[in-house]
């Protein structure tokens, strides 16, 4: 890490004569972003220069250096395994940067003794310095950690003298909360690395950032819940088209299914009704400052009714000016 110079703090009670200042030092030093805080401001940068934060945290082995490499690859200034009581420092560099540094992702792990009370004051001074962070909290299941350490032959940082899934245990249950509090949850159970590139890249990707993004994912119950659902949605109470011999080597993509699917009673209403019902979350979670939400469809197979309700969920989704990406989670294992 290179060395830098920090400039001197003053105490706002304190005259002139008394710093050793005159009112054109003061002046000067205002003018080249080094004024005293405010409140609003970080270390004394105007707060139009304080840099756009993303904390990236989550299960060892669930992806989180590939979620880093992917914001590197769009321009984020990335810092890897920082101690969280650091971050207010970086941020402060980075706002001094004059510009240079607008967007920084940092990634953090559960190595450190003191993690979460650190990180819990960290956060504590970035909201008072009005800093806009989010947090991306990566998820696995236990057989695919598992699976992961095994394959590099890596013990796992939490392990100590125990089993894999003892440290897998330990972790999970260290960042419950810290899961509980994240912006956007991706479960990288059954992704590849290129499948969760694309993922951050659906997310992070472009110029402007839109005020709400979607994730709609069809999925069969019968593999179980997506871990990273925000909303679950059973379709199970519509006949399923795996009866009907004609339709059953089809999927939902397919017009003759969606047509079967849409034409049954309740169908049509439920789309109206759901539609409503998610505008008056999405309203909240625009004003909780909630970017990222992740409905999960499901019907017995993930295959037919999943799928086209999660296609028509998302055109109405996009339709009201939500930006949606959607996932068939399961169509095709049959």
């Amino acid at each position: 890490m290179t060395e830098h110079e920090t400039q001197p703090t003053t105490d706002p009670d304190q005259t002139p004569e008394e710093t050793g200042e005159d009112q054109a030092q003061q002046d000067a030093r205002q003018e080249d972003g080094a004024q005293v805080s405010t409140g609003n401001e970080t270390a004394g940068v105007p707060e139009a220069a304080i840099p756009e934060l993303v904390i990236i945290s989550g299960m060892s082995g669930a992806g989180r250096s590939t979620a880093a490499k992917c914001l590197e690859d769009l321009g984020w200034f990335v810092v890897d395994n920082l101690p969280p009581a650091l971050i207010p420092t970086m941020v402060e560099l980075g706002a001094r940067s004059q510009g240079n540094v607008a967007r920084i992702a940092v990634v953090v792990d559960v190595r450190g003794r003191r993690f979460f009370d650190n990180l819990r004051e960290s956060l504590a001074d970035l909201d008072t310095r009005g800093v806009t962070r989010r947090i991306v909290f990566l998820e696995s299941s236990d057989d695919a950690l598992v699976r992961r350490f095994e394959s590099v032959r890596r013990p796992h940082p939490l392990q100590g003298d125990g089993r894999i899934v003892d440290g897998i245990a330990a972790e999970r249950e260290l960042l419950r909360e810290l899961r509980g509090d994240a912006d956007l949850v991706i479960d990288t159970s059954s992704l590849n690395v290129h499948e969760l590139r694309a993922k951050m890249d659906a997310q992070f990707a472009g110029e402007e950032e839109p005020e709400l993004r979607a994730t709609v994912m069809s999925f069969g119950f019968k593999y179980g819940l997506p871990v990273d659902a925000d909303l679950v949605v059973d379709m199970r109470f519509l006949p399923n088209p795996h009866w009907v011999p004609e339709l059953r080597p089809f999927t939902g993509l397919n017009e003759e299914v969606s047509a079967y699917v849409f034409n049954q009673p309740g169908a049509k209403e439920f789309i109206d009704r759901y539609s409503e019902l998610l505008q008056l979350i999405a309203a909240g979670y625009r004003r909780e400052g909630k970017r990222y939400v992740t409905i999960a469809v499901g019907c017995t197979g993930g295959k037919h009714r999943s799928v086209a309700t999660s296609e028509k969920l998302a055109a109405r989704l996009a339709s009201q000016g939500v930006e949606t990406v959607v996932v068939h989670r399961d169509m095709g294992r049959e």
